[in-house]
């Protein structure tokens, strides 16, 4: 029987064997940006990297979402043992507006891609451990929040852990994100020539400055680490004609999902007593899904620690902080998961031209293989000892009973 030792030099091994393959996938993506819901060459392109694998890959083009995918693979197992454990290795694909990949997701493709390989490679050398490698393509975490679309589709139903991991500016195994709700707020006045009889208007407008003002009040009230911030997106054609309408955009954020609601009803308030104060009627619209922050497992986290240690990471004992938001946080409440951070080569901030950049060169295969081949390898651990996978299910429970006291 082959030992964790020699599983976790296989799998190193076959990503090493497949690093340039692997450069190609991520450049493809890289050199092509497309926005949320449109990743249509990325889709295809993984499709079509885990179809020539090997056709031990079952793949799933267009999986319940037009540009998500699916591709799983089960070893054999052996008589009498119980279910297959499903080990789940996530790809995000999509680029932001103007910027394209300036938060590196052709970096997260990759890293999932090859840690799904490379998790094979180990179980092929233990044939025993009943085990299923599934890797899930998400698309649009920028904009709509594709996982959670695919959580409602049932497409994390068998999936026993999930693991991804996401390009920044240091190694981190946890750093908390927040919540974030989108907010539309749109206003219904009615216009008037605003020198000949103004009287006769109600000014949307006034409802958007009042609005806008009433939260910027708010802001002095709210917890440090509750955050509001917005846009005024429409506020009239021309100044001689009082505003009919006008529209303003919101996200609010807040370390934990229980206290979303409360930002919610307070902004609420905001919004309607600036339409109560003109005279408009309003609408409050939340376009997109909810992201819920990510729960910490400790178990997985110090397992890709320790692993990271020993292919080169540098953890900081203290990291810096991180306010980010990922449809990744609804997965942690439903499937026990790890959702680190890497390092790659530059210290250039995500969201920005210069990341855009460091996230294409080829500088940052380094350290994205190794995120890789880290996550394969704390994969290997807890599938290799029962009572760390027990553990890894422990920290799962008790992390969601923590966030619902």
């Amino acid at each position: 029987m082959a030992n964790r030792h020699q599983m976790k030099e296989a799998l190193q091994q076959r990503i090493e064997s497949l690093k340039q393959q692997l450069h190609s996938l991520s450049r493809d993506i890289w050199t092509r940006p497309e926005v949320a819901g449109e990743e249509v060459n990325a889709h295809d392109a993984l499709v079509r990297f885990f179809s020539e694998q090997d056709r031990a890959w079952t793949v799933q083009s267009h999986y319940e979402l037009p540009t998500a995918f699916r591709a799983s693979w089960g070893s054999v197992g052996t008589a009498g043992k119980p279910r297959r454990l499903n080990v789940g290795f996530l790809c995000e694909y999509d680029a932001l507006p103007e910027i394209g990949h300036a938060c590196g997701h052709n970096l997260i493709a990759e890293v999932g891609a090859a840690a799904a390989l490379g998790l094979k490679a180990a179980v092929e050398i233990q044939p025993e451990l009943p085990v299923q490698i599934t890797v899930l393509g998400t698309p649009a975490e920028e904009a709509i929040g594709g996982k959670i679309d695919l959580i409602q589709a049932g497409a994390f139903a068998d999936v026993d852990l999930i693991f991804m991991a996401h390009p920044a500016q240091q190694d981190a195994s946890f750093l908390p994100t927040v919540t974030i709700a989108e907010v539309s707020v749109k206003y219904h006045g009615k216009a008037s020539h605003a020198s000949a009889y103004p009287w006769e208007g109600v000014n949307a407008l006034d409802a958007a400055v009042l609005a806008y003002s009433n939260l910027s009040a708010l802001r002095q009230q709210l917890k440090p680490e509750w955050k509001l911030h917005g846009i005024i997106k429409h506020g009239g054609v021309k100044p001689n004609i009082i505003p009919a309408y006008s529209e303003l955009e919101f996200y609010l954020r807040t370390p934990r999902l229980s206290d979303l609601w409360e930002l919610k009803a307070k902004a609420e308030a905001c919004f309607r007593a600036a339409a109560l104060a003109t005279g408009c009627q309003v609408e409050i619209i939340y376009p997109a899904h909810t992201y819920s922050n990510i729960l910490p497992n400790e178990t997985l986290g110090t397992l890709y620690k320790g692993n990271g240690e020993a292919l080169g990471m540098v953890f900081p004992e203290h990291p810096a902080s991180f306010s980010g938001s990922t449809d990744f946080g609804n997965v942690s409440f439903i499937v026990p998961g790890i959702h680190p951070f890497f390092h790659i080569g530059t210290d250039a901030l995500n969201h920005t031209e210069k990341y855009a950049e460091a996230a294409g060169a080829e500088k940052a295969q380094l350290y994205a293989l190794r995120a890789a081949k880290a996550l394969a390898m704390t994969a290997v651990d807890v599938l290799c000892c029962p009572d760390l996978l027990q553990r890894v299910r422990d920290d799962f429970r008790l992390a969601k009973l923590r966030e619902e006291t």
